[in-house]
């Protein structure tokens, strides 16, 4: 699995690391979404499939080793453990809580990145995600799922930098419903700073141009209860 395909939780009670790490796997390649604690993994987890979460340990409420044992009990995701704990007996504890790693903090990101990439390409074949169409068609429109263009014929339609990353997450999953809060989580992960209410917003524009009546949507419907949803052809 390369880091283009690949989805990575980081679960840490500080928010300088959180920022830290993010920034770093991004601009390493990878998508890259944060929770504070085990409360805010748990409501990501409910909602997105990840690929690898690296869990601190030493968290307040709930540490990680406990959530990392209640997780391997119902998912297979690789977990990287972190923590200012590094003697042998902790490690072992660890590993035995279902860990696929351990890292002892303070660390170098490039061994975290390194772990990271030697846990994925032990991944199996099976895990891997289905590959997404290159392109989607939305009546007159094409959408380039690789390139991120809306195009209407041989126009390219300008769409704003909310618009896209919008085009982007709902490509991802198309024919799936999103709710407002996945959308507002995913947008805050490229960068887009937005609320709920923001998000109705940006969906009306954005209807305005790829819909022949956007009253009556027929490609980006609004799913009652649930959220949005992209219905291509």
């Amino acid at each position: 699995m390369s880091a283009d395909d690949a989805h990575l939780l980081i679960v840490d009670d500080d928010e300088r690391i959180r920022s830290l790490l993010q920034k770093f796997l991004i601009r390493n390649g990878y998508l890259v979404s944060t929770a504070r604690d085990a409360a805010h993994a748990r409501r990501l987890l409910a909602g997105l499939d990840f690929d690898l979460i690296v869990l601190d340990v030493m968290m307040p409420d709930e540490d990680g080793m406990t959530l990392c044992r209640e997780l391997r009990q119902r998912i297979s995701t690789p977990i990287m453990l972190l923590t200012a704990k590094g003697e042998t007996s902790d490690r072992i504890a660890g590993l035995e809580a279902g860990a696929d790693d351990y890292l002892a903090k303070p660390f170098e990101p490039k061994e975290l990145l390194l772990r990271i990439n030697a846990i994925l390409r032990r991944v199996p074949q099976v895990q891997l995600k289905p590959a997404l169409p290159k392109s989607l068609m939305l009546g007159p429109f094409r959408y380039d799922v690789e390139r991120g263009e809306l195009w209407n014929g041989e126009d390219l339609v300008r769409l704003t930098a909310t618009e896209s990353q919008l085009m982007r997450i709902f490509s991802t999953s198309p024919g799936e419903a999103l709710t407002r809060s996945q959308l507002v989580e995913e947008l805050s992960r490229s960068g887009q700073q937005t609320q709920e209410r923001a998000v109705d917003v940006q969906i009306t524009r954005l209807r305005r141009k790829i819909e022949t009546d956007p009253k009556q949507p027929r490609y980006l419907q609004t799913v009652r209860g649930s959220g949005y949803m992209l219905q291509p052809d």
